[in-house]
């Protein structure tokens, strides 16, 4: 599970293409960019650098990448990277973990989550006494899906409280002498 600690400071909210206006790739009368640049074919080096120079200056270069990696974009170059490099993230995004989006959800931003952050977001809620109904918005789902989300998060909690705790080893047997330092072996 990928857990990032390094975030924007706002999440995009779903549908939210504001972010747009504040990127540098965006051509104006005083900064005419071309888009072509974005797209370049694998062997064209000079592109792929200028392209990387103007995401290296961008204010939203995070959001941009954000964008792409939840839309499933895989053309271009988005957040500063290429298609290639994207494509490890692309395969790692179901797995993003980021608590900063979870709680974010918690406080009533409408944002992107994960499978993994949907449960996080389940599981902060149950702890944080928030209602079934208040989560059933928050995730967009069903009360009676919300309702049974606490049911299943209820029961891990009460299951893994019941769990005995195991010793993985066993003390060495003494026969009622004092151990010493060779019984106990070296540092690694």
């Amino acid at each position: 599970m990928t857990t990032t600690t390094i975030s924007p400071a706002r999440h995009r909210s779903l549908g939210d293409q504001t972010w747009q206006a504040d990127a540098v790739c965006q051509s104006t009368e005083y900064n005419p960019v071309d888009p072509d640049i974005f797209f370049p074919e694998p062997d064209e080096t000079g592109k792929i650098t200028a392209a990387k120079a103007l995401c290296g200056q961008c204010p939203v270069r995070r959001t941009c990448l954000d964008a792409a990696l939840e839309g499933g974009n895989t053309d271009g170059i988005r957040g500063g990277l290429t298609e290639e490099e994207r494509g490890p993230l692309h395969e790692k995004i179901g797995h993003r973990l980021d608590y900063s989006r979870v709680n974010d959800t918690i406080a009533g931003r409408d944002i992107h989550l994960t499978k993994a952050e949907r449960r996080a977001v389940v599981y902060a809620a149950y702890r944080h006494g928030v209602t079934e109904q208040r989560l059933a918005c928050l995730l967009k789902i069903s009360e009676e899906h919300a309702k049974k989300l606490y049911r299943e998060t209820r029961r891990v909690l009460v299951h893994r409280d019941l769990e005995p705790a195991t010793n993985t080893t066993a003390p060495p047997e003494t026969d009622g002498e004092r151990l010493g330092r060779a019984d106990f072996g070296t540092a690694a």
